[in-house]
């Protein structure tokens, strides 16, 4: 692997934090909207990431596969039930009283908001180490 595919890999990180942490806000934003497009409550969203592959041909000529970071694959809504409260006076409620709220637990999106900034950071991190080990390469040359 070389220095560039390294570099690669940490900003196709950083750019699947981003998409997680946007997705994380859409979440927080709507925390408490009973009704959406569709007519229901916000439904929490996850971003989906899997590792990119790349297909290259090794020194001998045969093929070989190798990372090349991370690649966002989808939002999708997550399967969580959406819970029912009761709050007779909410524009929303049923004849019963209850009202039909957002799968979306502030707690839980927090602690993934602070998961998410940490591992944002820690590819700043490696990016700027590989920088410097690249500014470091080229004085050799001095």
């Amino acid at each position: 692997m070389g220095m560039f595919s390294a570099m690669n890999i940490h900003t196709s990180g950083l750019t699947a934090e981003r998409l997680r942490m946007d997705t994380i806000s859409a979440n927080i934003a709507n925390a408490e909207t009973t009704r959406t497009e569709n007519g229901g409550p916000y439904i929490r969203k996850i971003a989906v990431f899997q590792e990119h592959l790349e297909k290259t041909i090794s020194k001998n000529g045969g093929p070989q596969i190798q990372s090349a970071g991370v690649k966002a694959v989808a939002v999708r809504d997550s399967s969580e039930e959406t819970p029912l409260v009761y709050n007779p006076g909410h524009p929303d409620a049923d004849e019963n009283g209850n009202v039909r709220m957002p799968n979306v637990n502030l707690l839980t999106e927090m602690i993934d908001m602070m998961i998410s900034r940490r591992a944002y950071e820690a590819n700043v991190t490696a990016l700027n180490a590989t920088k410097g080990m690249l500014l470091k390469t080229l004085e050799i040359g001095k």
